[in-house]
């Protein structure tokens, strides 16, 4: 359809209402036909199963499913006989440059020292044989909303759409990946200072993904509840016994509380969503920049740019090593570079530019979406005038006892206050559990704000 002569010869609310539907990149299942791909040439979450042209990329053969001796997060690292293949720094970051973000390219060319190790690539990543069936089974399926960022129909503990056809599905693809569906873990957020000396909010961290369930038909059945999280702030002195509780959800902007120790009340948070900035990071880190993403979409239009072989943080074993400690972890202007590990892995390409009529001081976001694990493992940001204003770098590790790969530590760079900030580091905490020991508690109950004003007051 010519949509100019559409335009033309329709009345105006009509034409634009079909201009709307065909930018908006709504996703809808797949044919029987293509959905048979899955387990074949694609894997059951719908990665390319084959290796690249040149082999640098492997084929896909199940991912890291058996344990290696004494396994625990933080304890072993399955790939420590690896040796890096090549270093990109600033005497060689043009020759590679088309297989980095452009974020990479501006940290390398930005500050001395700064280089990424690449290493062979390992597809370690996987999920269980329930997750990949309840994906097939979205396949042909699962459906957005017209505008695309509300998830409308799907079953519950599987990819909506192995196959995307749009930025959303990707995003949607994303956010309903299996990383553990109650989990439990001691968490730090940490502010760098340039003399050397740094600033931690250490937390207990609780999350649950209600709709993490193979039993579960439809979003609607868990109130369209993406996830449950709950923070409790340990450190420092000034901020302990705060409590913050965030439900994300399916088809709607989140909602949340925070329990203030000094007041010993809990209060609704409307403004924590967006770009909202969170407290304590000096203005470094927005509300939907948790996790990589978090939140509702509904301020941008999502075009998928396509799949591209990118060199991106993976298996990274040695940065979550519990030996570790963070004084020896941070410089000034970045993180250790030999604790880091990148790989050449296939990454859907996803860019956000916010909608005509909405606001967000991110104007552009680049996502980068790994295609085996769904996982979220760069993001570009860009201002109003397109300039590169802030990267975010997530890790990547296989946890073979729950047959997933996780994200929890993650890296912002301001690349116009020249400063960085770290969340959801685990190095120094005492507990990691992916499948929480008492999940069966984990409930409405618990992720409610009387629950977080009993946090705050014992």
């Amino acid at each position: 359809m010519n949509l100019e002569h559409f335009r033309r010869t329709c009345s105006k609310p009509l034409a634009f209402a079909l201009a709307a539907l065909l930018a908006s990149g709504a996703g809808a299942a797949v044919s029987e036909q293509e959905a048979a791909k899955l387990g074949k040439e694609l894997t059951p979450a719908g990665a390319e199963m084959a290796a690249s042209a040149d082999g640098q990329i492997p084929a896909w053969t199940g991912g890291l499913t058996k344990a290696p001796a004494g396994w625990k997060p933080g304890h072993s690292d399955p790939y420590a006989a690896d040796k890096p293949l090549y270093s990109i720094d600033a005497s060689n970051v043009d020759k590679y440059a088309d297989k980095l973000p452009e974020g990479q390219v501006a940290l390398i060319k930005a500050y001395k020292g700064y280089r990424l190790d690449v290493y062979p690539t390992r597809r370690s990543c996987t999920f269980p044989d329930w997750f990949m069936a309840q994906t097939k089974k979205n396949a042909t399926y699962a459906k957005t909303s017209a505008d695309g960022w509300k998830l409308e129909q799907a079953y519950g503990g599987g990819l909506a759409f192995p196959i995307p056809k749009t930025g959303y599905e990707v995003m949607w693809n994303f956010k309903t990946r299996y990383v553990g569906s109650a989990r439990r873990t001691q968490i730090s957020a940490i502010l760098p200072e340039k003399d050397g000396s740094y600033t931690e909010n250490k937390q207990w961290f609780y999350d649950w993904y209600p709709f993490v369930d193979p039993k579960i038909k439809s979003p609607a059945e868990v109130g369209s509840s993406e996830s449950k999280q709950i923070y409790e702030v340990l450190t420092p002195p000034s901020r302990a016994g705060e409590v913050y509780l965030i439900h994300t959800f399916h088809d709607r902007v989140s909602d949340a509380w925070i329990y203030f120790p000094g007041q010993r009340r809990v209060r609704r948070a409307p403004a924590f969503a967006y770009d909202n900035p969170i407290a304590g990071f000096d203005n470094l880190y927005f509300v939907d920049q948790i996790n990589m993403f978090s939140g509702a979409m509904d301020r941008y239009d999502l075009k998928l740019i396509g799949k591209k072989e990118m060199v991106v943080p993976y298996n990274s074993y040695k940065l979550i090593d519990k030996k570790n400690k963070f004084k020896d972890l941070l410089g000034p202007d970045f993180t250790n570079r030999d604790k880091t590990r990148y790989e050449l892995h296939r990454v859907w390409v996803v860019e956000a530019t916010v909608k005509a009529d909405k606001r967000h001081s991110f104007a552009k976001r680049r996502f980068y979406v790994d295609e085996d694990s769904w996982a979220l493992l760069h993001v570009d940001m860009y201002d109003a005038k397109g300039n590169l204003w802030r990267v975010q770098e997530g890790s990547l590790w296989a946890s073979p006892d729950i047959k997933a790969c996780v994200t929890f530590e993650q890296q912002m760079y301001d690349l116009v206050a020249r400063r960085y900030a770290l969340d959801n580091w685990t190095q120094e905490g005492d507990v990691i559990e992916l499948e929480a020991a008492n999940r069966d508690n984990y409930n409405d109950g618990f992720f409610s704000a009387d629950s977080i004003r009993r946090m705050g007051e014992r």
